[in-house]
This record gives structure tokens, sequence and C-alpha cells, in this order.
């Protein structure tokens, strides 16, 4: 019987595949941005490529606490740290249109 920790979608976690994701988006972004005629679309695909930075960071420390700690609980800690973020957006938005 095969340990699912050992597999690549066991280790997987939320920010492991949002960086993922990111990484993919941003990089066709600067391809296209590139390849436009002006240079203000050339100095946002530049941008977009240096917000990929901390992107690489925090999967890199991703893994290194999947490799430490184990996925389940990484996973647990990471929807905590997205569910607190998703309340603090929701309470800005309310703020806002209560203004």
């Amino acid at each position: 019987m095969k340990n699912s920790s050992n597999t690549i979608t066991g280790t997987l976690t939320l920010f492991f595949v949002l960086g993922l994701l990111s990484i993919l988006i941003g990089i066709i972004f600067s391809i296209i941005a590139f390849d436009s005629v002006s240079a203000q679309d050339g100095l946002a695909g530049m941008y977009a490529l240096f917000g990929l930075i901390p992107v690489v960071i925090i999967m890199i420390i991703d893994r290194i606490c999947v490799w430490k700690l184990g996925p389940k609980k990484v996973n647990k800690v990471q929807f905590y740290i997205a569910g607190i973020f998703i309340v603090l957006f929701i309470l800005n938005w309310i703020r806002l249109q209560l203004q």
C-alpha cells in the first residue's frame, strides 16, 4: 500500500497551487506585454516578472514547511490564513459600502 504523502498529489498545498497558477499567468502576461509595441506595456511585463519574486519565495518556504511538518498541518494553517484574508476583505468591502 502506497503512502499518499509521497505522491505529488499528496504533497500539494493551497499556497503551492496558487503559486504555480500565478507564476503561469504572470509569465503568459509578461510574454504578451513584451511583444507589444509600447514601452509602457514592456514595463508592465517587467513589473509582473518582478512581482513573481515574492511568490517564488513563498513557494520555497511552503515546500520547506511541507518537508518538515507534513502537508496536512501546512494545509490547515494555510486555509486559516486564507480564511482570515477573505474575512478581512469582506469586512473592508462592508466598510466601504457604509461610507
